[in-house]
């Protein structure tokens, strides 16, 4: 009994080492194959995570791509806008002188022209406010007597001008000069006369007819009629009423001859002589006379057209 049960004892004790060492191995290869999937897993995670990094290492290169594309297209952006300003900028300072020149020409243009209108404004301006005009003056006809040295009888050109005088001779009258004249007919050797003598208080005295020769402005006796004038003292300075008659009867000749005050000259203007001493030293006071003249003129044509009207 003692022998068999060791057998089966020994037989018992080899099943439960074979079952343990199955156990063993069974949990080994349990053991194993967990390892083996967690192994399997992990590499599928380690895979996957590796996929998704390089996907957003890909996104971050696109975004970085584009990032840097963007940039590109701002730089140039900026060059063409560099480039664009510096165009404009250089064309700026051209067009700038260029509009700046137009500007500053039709600155001066209106400059002149205000000067010139403001300086053709003052001439007419630049009267002494007589209120005359052209209307035939009153005046005291008394002819020469026809003769050699003083009035020859010789019928005058078509008349282009008027020639004033002063007759040097200070403080005579109209009167007394056109009886010198007269009196140089008895044969004195000289030769002078005047068509009008305006007086110390105004007065006038025609001595030759208009549409003959006197002998008081050398060359141009042929084609001017002569105003001989009185003055008070050796300056040559005429008197108020003198001078109002002078600018009277200069207007009414130019008038009735169809002059106008630029056909007005001194006897200076003809030979060079100090004649009118006054009108000679004096431009300004010529060209006041002369304005006188012209202003005369004018009221004569307005006080014309007034009438036209009035007749109408």
């Amino acid at each position: 009994m003692g022998g068999s049960q060791t057998g089966k004892s020994t037989e018992q004790d080899k099943m439960e080492q074979e079952s343990t060492e199955q156990k063993s191995t069974e949990q080994k290869g349990t053991v194993q194959k967990k390892t083996e999937q967690k192994g399997t897993g992990q590499n599928l995670i380690d895979l996957r995570s590796t996929e998704l990094k390089n996907a957003g290492q890909g996104k971050t290169a696109k975004k970085n791509t584009g990032k840097t594309g963007q940039r590109a297209k701002k730089k140039k952006t900026k060059r063409k806008k560099k480039s664009t300003r510096r165009l404009i900028l250089s064309l700026r300072p051209e067009g700038k002188s260029f509009f700046t020149g137009i500007a500053a020409g039709v600155l001066l243009t209106l400059l002149v022209t205000s000067g010139l209108t403001r300086c053709s404004a003052e001439e007419e301006k630049k009267t002494s406010g007589l209120e005359l005009d052209a209307s035939e003056p009153e005046i005291s006809v008394q002819l020469l007597d026809v003769n050699d040295y003083s009035r020859p009888g010789t019928e005058m050109d078509p008349v282009t001008g008027i020639v004033i005088h002063y007759t040097a001779n200070p403080g005579s009258t109209a009167q007394q000069n056109r009886d010198y004249f007269n009196s140089l007919q008895d044969g004195q050797g000289t030769s002078v006369s005047s068509h009008f003598i305006v007086g110390l208080d105004g007065e006038i005295v025609q001595c030759v007819p208009t549409w003959e020769i006197a002998y008081a402005s050398n060359e141009r006796n042929h084609d001017t009629i002569s105003i001989e004038c009185c003055h008070p003292d050796s300056t040559g300075k005429f008197k108020e009423e003198t001078y109002i008659s002078m600018v009277s009867l200069t207007a009414f000749l130019c008038d009735k001859f169809d002059l106008d005050a630029d056909a007005v000259i001194r006897h200076y203007d003809v030979t060079g002589k100090n004649c009118p001493k006054y009108f000679v030293e004096n431009e300004e006071a010529w060209a006041l006379f002369k304005a006188d003249v012209n202003a005369a003129l004018e009221n004569k044509t307005d006080s014309n057209e007034k009438g036209r009207k009035q007749d109408e």
